[in-house]
This record gives C-alpha cells, structure tokens and sequence, in this order.
C-alpha cells in the first residue's frame, strides 16, 4: 500500500499529454498485439500502443470480418483517455481506406462500452420479433478504444463481434496473431488521410447517447426512482459517461447531480490508488475517496455511484455503508433483480465468475435459480444474456448487466451506469439502500470474508498454474476442513479456467497466473471469518506451491 494512496493526485504524478502522444505517433513499436480479457492494452511511452499498433489491428480486424462476412456497420467507440483520440483517427483511416461502413459518435465525443454494445445489437435485430441475428449478410460490429480504469497513460482497443459483447479467445487469438505479422510492415497498410476519412461515402454517424438513453424505461423503472425522489450523486470519474448521467436526469426527470463533470486526460481531480498511481477504479475505496468523503459529509444523496473511464464498471455508495464491495452489490443486484422482474422467464439462470462470492451461491439457491459458473471473463456471459437463458451475468471486479424488463437481451457487455440506476431503483421500489439489503442477506446466508493477494511466480510456474490437473493436488484439506472439490475446468460451461479452484464447505480458493506480471493472484473466501480466510490463504500458497513444485 502506497503511503499517499486515498490522497489528491499532485502535479508529479501527471502525465505529459503532449509527450505521449508524441510518442504514439513518433515511437516505433516495440511490443508485440497482445488481447488480454479485454482487448489490447499498453503505453505509447513503452512502444506498447503505437501508431503502427492501431493500424495494425485495425487491418487484421478488416481481414477477420470479411473471413466472417461481416459487411454491416462498424461501430466505434472512445472514450476519455489521451491516446483513445488518435487511436480512433488511425482507425478511422485504415477502416475507411477499406471501405468499411463506420458510424461514429454524431457528437464527435465520447461513448461508453454499454452503449456501443446496445448499437451493434440493434443494428443486428435487438427488439424486433426476430431477434438478434449472428449470422446472414449485413451483420454490424464494432471496436471500443479504451484501456478501461488503466492509468492515464495507458492506451487500449477491443473488439465487439455481431454478438456485441467481448470477442471470444478464438477471433482475439486470430486476430492478435495476423495483427503481429501486419505490424512488421505497419506503414503499407492502406490509409485515407484523416479529414478525406471523415466524410467518405462509408463514414457516417451515430446517435449512441440518445439511443441508449432513451431505451433506458425498458431495462430499469426510472419512473419509480422518479417519483421516489431518490437523490443521486453520480461521478463520471473523468469517464464517458460524463454526457449520459445529464442526459438520464434531463429525460428522465431523476434528481441526479453530476458530482465532477469535468474530463482532463491526466486526471488530475483524481485521488491515487493503493499503489500510488492515477486509476479510475470505481471499485477501490483509494480511488473513490473524493465521492466517499463528500458522502461522508453533508451530501444531500442517497446513493453516490461512480464509473470507469469507459463506463462498464460501477461503484455504489450508501450513507449508511460507504463503498460497497462488488461482490456484496452484485448478491444484492441479483436477489433483487429475480423478486422483481416478472417478464424473465422462470428457468432464466444466473451467470457469475467463479472468482465472486459464494454469498451469489447462497443467493441462487435461495431463489430457486440455476447457477452458471464461468472462468474469468465478461465474453463467457455473452450466449447466455444474448437468448435470455441468464438474466444477469456479472464478475467481482464489478461489471454486470442484465435483461429487459420483457427478458430480451439489453446489452452483451457490461454496463456500469445500468447497475448504478439499479441501486437508484432498488432504493426507490424497497426504501431499503443496497447495503442495507446486503445485511438482509448476511442475516439468511452468513456473512464471508473475501480478498485477492499476489504471490510470486515465474513464467515456467504460470504456464505450469494455467495447465494443472486435479490429481496434481494432493492435499486433502484445506484450513481445517475437508476439500470437496477441485477443479480446472468451470462448472457452469466446462470452459478452463486458467488456473485452480479449490473448495470446501465454508471456504474456497482460486488461483490464476497473471497476464501482465510475474505473479500468480490467489482470490479466497471464508465463511467463517477473516481470520480462517488468513488461513485459507496461507493454505492456498502452501498448496498451490507444492503442485507447482512437485
């Protein structure tokens, strides 16, 4: 833990925005393509997010959809970080150079995941008789260019096919793999120069915010949150959602105040993160101790709620219990959500990671729900929200969203300001905040102790973590109590899950390597308490050790 974490951000630990971007057009690249779980991500400054990147991702991109026959409309979307601008001019013109049908945002700003998402899926059907169509001729796509709640450094693009959520391992694989080869000769790929691009006969333009706000009556009850007054303090944390959380109030008639409406690509409104750095993780008590502390005072809100910079992640702030954890929202949202939706269907199971909390478990069973538990990942819940077979699909690090009010799909990526009206309308229909239902729930199923720690490793171990069986732990108990399972592969789709989970009755552990460092991430719940989560922790390393080891 940073010593300085939780405090304003001082003038030394802004970024140059001039100098990075510089580098982006001026830096040859160093680094290879390389999509995590959400896309390509890195810095100009390390030849990590180059021009010749985005040119070279962008033509792999154009080669995979016309493999797929995709000739719809390419969506694309920014959001507020410094290298997201030229980023999308480069795209721009190789896409155009292409003759690609690329609709950008009619106002020239910024649009968050969720919203490119709802575009595509519309484009391809969403509310019509016939549903979303994945395959035929004139399916729509689309990019989003953001590195998520990456400092402001950090640059980063992604890929959404005509399912519109994250692309799958398969179509990131291909396309990171034919992007590496492009990349080696990145300055013949075909461009239009910028302002020819810009009005090319396949360039036009797109509505994002008032489509998405506008659709908003049919996924969350705005006129119960509406008529109940529920005073809302919403912070764009510098993101893109900045235009919607007006333009929600304004439709909708909410009383909703944009905290910080201000967008300043060093962020230099922000408080550090627990290691010192500028990140806008609405999750992270460091990061959101300007909306805690003003909540804390004399806010006059009832519920506080913050974004990421692309908006597909939420933060929810009670007067009576601060941040929530994610996990806690999410066994809240859920509970909630499947007492009070009574278009979804009665079979509509419930999606979640299999890193979150066993409280959702509890939750699921509670309700009479069946339980689809995926690895990690927001493209394992894209199926399932896309038939209506899952209701609601979300992760711990805070990214959820969930069906229509008629159980049709709304979006197949996550949707940070939809979670945020949800705590609204909970608040509204209940009179109850989300925390205070989350002691509800703690009161029926027991109340958990849950966090992630780092320990060391190095590539040969993380590459041993990601391939293990189940024989090659040999233990038999964990913390005192008897292992029930272990497994490599998810439950709820047989997918692997990269690493390790093991369980008891009242505990569990997982572990998984770390795409970006030498580490492996252990996440580990205990229902009996934070001291035997203490144990199971030491456990876990113990027994993650040997089978690395052994």
């Amino acid at each position: 833990m940073n010593e300085r974490a939780g405090t304003p951000a001082r003038p030394e630990d802004l970024i140059d925005v001039d100098e990075l971007i510089s580098a982006y057009y001026n830096q040859e690249p160093v680094e290879p393509v390389v999509f995590g779980t959400s896309g390509h991500r890195g810095s100009a400054l390390d030849g990590a997010f180059n021009e010749g990147h985005i040119a070279a991702i962008t033509a792999a991109i154009i080669e995979y959809r016309q493999e797929l026959g995709y000739d719809g409309e390419l969506y694309i979307a920014r959001d507020t970080h410094a290298l997201s601008e030229p980023a999308q001019r480069t795209a721009i013109e190789v896409f155009a150079a292409a003759g690609v049908n690329i609709r950008i945002d009619a106002r020239n700003r910024y649009t968050p995941t969720p919203a490119l998402s709802l575009a595509v899926l519309r484009a391809n059907g969403a509310g019509t008789d016939a549903g979303v169509r994945v395959e035929g001729p004139g399916l729509a796509d689309g990019v989003v260019i953001t590195p998520s709640h990456n400092p402001p450094r950090d640059g980063g693009y992604k890929y959404n096919p005509p399912s519109g959520g994250p692309a799958d391992s398969d179509a990131t694989s291909k396309i990171a793999a034919r992007a590496n080869e492009l990349l080696k000769d990145w300055r013949s790929i075909p461009r239009m120069p910028y302002e020819e691009a810009r009005v090319a006969k396949t360039t036009g333009t797109h509505d994002f915010l008032s489509a998405y706000v506008d659709d908003l009556e049919n996924v969350i009850d705005m006129e119960a949150i509406r008529k109940a007054g529920v005073k809302i303090g919403a912070d764009p944390m510098g993101g893109a959602s900045v235009d919607y959380w007006a333009a929600i109030a304004e439709r909708y008639g909410i009383d909703l105040t944009v905290v910080n409406p201000e967008v300043d690509p060093t962020w230099r409104f922000m408080t550090l993160d627990w290691d010192g750095k500028i990140r806008m993780d609405c999750s992270s008590p460091h990061a959101m101790a300007g909306l805690l502390e003003r909540m804390n005072g004399d806010a006059p809100y009832d519920i506080a709620t913050g974004n990421d910079a692309d908006s597909d992640r939420h933060g929810i702030v009670t007067k009576d219990a601060g941040l929530m954890n994610p996990n806690h929202y999410l066994a809240v949202a859920i509970n909630y959500l499947f007492e009070h939706r009574d278009g979804w269907q009665k079979d509509t199971g419930i999606g979640k990671t299999l890193v979150s909390s066993s409280l959702i478990d509890r939750v699921a069973d509670g309700l009479g729900r069946n339980l689809v538990e995926v690895p990690v990942g927001f493209k394992y819940f894209v199926p399932g929200l896309l038939d209506g077979s899952l209701g609601f699909g979300g992760e711990e690090s805070a990214g959820a969203s969930f069906l229509r009010f008629d159980g049709t799909v709304w979006t197949t990526d996550k949707d940070g300001l939809l979670l945020c009206l949800l705590a609204a309308e909970i608040t509204a229909v209940t009179g109850k905040t989300p925390s205070q239902h989350h002691a509800d729930l703690v009161a029926k199923y027991g109340e958990s102790a849950y966090a992630r720690i780092d320990a060391p490793a190095n590539k040969e171990q993380k590459a041993k973590l990601g391939n293990l069986s189940p024989e090659d732990v040999t233990a038999t108990e964990l913390a005192g109590e008897e292992i029930t399972n272990k497994l490599v592969n998810a439950p709820g789709n047989d997918a692997p899950i990269g690493g390790l989970k093991v369980t008891t009755e009242n505990a569990w552990f997982a572990a998984r390597p770390s795409g970006t460092e030498d580490v492996y991430k252990i996440y580990a719940e205990s229902f009996k308490g934070p001291e035997h989560l203490a144990e199971v922790q030491e456990a876990a390393k113990d027994v993650v050790d040997r089978a690395l080891n052994g």
